[in-house]
Order: C-alpha cells, then sequence, then structure tokens
C-alpha cells in the first residue's frame, strides 16, 4: 500500500511543480507585452494611468472586475 500513496504523492507533486512554471511562464509574457489601449471585452479605451501602472493589460478596470 505504500507504494501506491507514495506514487500518488510524487505524481502530485510533479503536477503542482508543472502548474506553477507554467503560471509563471504565462506571468512573464504578460508583463512583456504592451498594454492594449482598447479592451478586449468591451472595446472602450484602456486609460493611459491604467496602461502605465498593469503593464500588460487587456481589460479596462470594470471588465477586468467582471472576470475576477
Amino acid at each position: 500500500m505504500p507504494d501506491f500513496i507514495d506514487h500518488a504523492s510524487t505524481q502530485e507533486t510533479k503536477f503542482t511543480e508543472m502548474a506553477i512554471a507554467h503560471q509563471l511562464k504565462r506571468s512573464v509574457q504578460t508583463t512583456a507585452q504592451e498594454s492594449a489601449k482598447e479592451c478586449a471585452e468591451c472595446g472602450e479605451v484602456i486609460p493611459e494611468g491604467r496602461r502605465v501602472a498593469i503593464v500588460g493589460c487587456r481589460y479596462c478596470a470594470t471588465c477586468q472586475a467582471e472576470l475576477e
């Protein structure tokens, strides 16, 4: 029985490490991108202050809040 539990624990650790690596990669890609000038959801102009403060943003504050 311990072998089955060890195997499950190892698989869970691998999955968690892969998920973290994937999220970090997405985070780096997002911050490296230029912010959108128009919201990808509603099409409204994203204020310059938001675009500068949140590098790589794709949504206006209202749409971002709704998506979260």
